[in-house]
């Protein structure tokens, strides 16, 4: 299943409080808790200067993959692609959000 590039959109994640990766998925009354982490990237040494460094996490939940992006400068967390043939719905209530 490919995965569908969203608008970044703001979500609030709970993290682990050792490792901090996402636990958790929050965006306006739905919770969807992540139960497995498939990507890992950080970018520490080589990042946009306009950004800063970032993290990318593709995660699955009960409802869809999703790959978040956290970008240490700002601590914010980004809906950045969901996965195209499960997420229908929770792409286009992204882009309204």
């Amino acid at each position: 299943m490919a995965m569908l590039r969203v608008e970044p959109t703001p979500v609030h994640v709970k993290t682990d409080w050792f490792d901090g990766r996402p636990r958790e998925i929050t965006w306006a009354d739905e919770r969807l808790p992540i139960t497995s982490h498939t990507l890992v990237r950080e970018e520490r040494s080589a990042y946009p200067v306009e950004t800063g460094p970032r993290s990318f996490f593709e995660v699955q939940t009960p409802r869809a993959r999703f790959q978040l992006t956290y970008q240490h400068r700002r601590r914010r967390w980004l809906v950045e692609a969901a996965d195209q043939v499960e997420a229908r719905g929770l792409a286009d209530s992204l882009r309204a959000a």
